[in-house]
């Protein structure tokens, strides 16, 4: 079939996520808030990249606007990626692993945080594209 007659697939949405590695080997989490798509699902901080921006870029520009914490690109470790079918898009998720950062992560966008050991990362309610990144995590750590 010529690509002109291909029907149209689903959008495909870049988000970039974060690993955040405390001291204690503790890794953040923060619930998504009431009245966003998957609303109290536990994920890894981090948001959608905009056009022309790379992932790298736009986790910095996240962790600032969501967490209030700076890192450098240095920094960010790629790890892994999600590639996961929603209903309306498919997610393509590079993630990252942080272990520097200045600042204390504090929740800005009204959601809660929490600092789990990987062990327990099973136990809190994720989005479907994160929940076979645990797994992984829990080996790297």
């Amino acid at each position: 079939m010529p690509d002109a007659a291909k029907p149209p697939g689903k959008p495909v949405v870049l988000v970039a996520a974060v690993v955040l590695v405390d001291v204690d080997g503790r890794v953040l989490l923060a619930q998504r808030p009431e009245g966003k798509h998957l609303a109290g699902m536990w994920e890894f901080p981090g948001g959608k990249v905009q056009p022309g921006e790379t992932p790298e870029a736009a986790l910095i520009r996240e962790l600032d606007e969501e967490l209030g914490i700076s890192t450098h690109e240095s920094c960010l470790a790629p790890f892994t990626f999600a590639s996961h079918a929603y209903e309306a898009f498919h997610l393509l998720m590079p993630l990252y692993v942080c272990r520097k950062w200045r600042g204390i992560a504090t929740a800005r966008e009204g959601q809660r945080l929490k600092w789990v050991r990987p062990a327990q990362l099973s136990e809190y309610p994720m989005p479907p594209a994160d929940k076979p990144l645990v797994a992984m995590l829990r080996d790297l750590l």
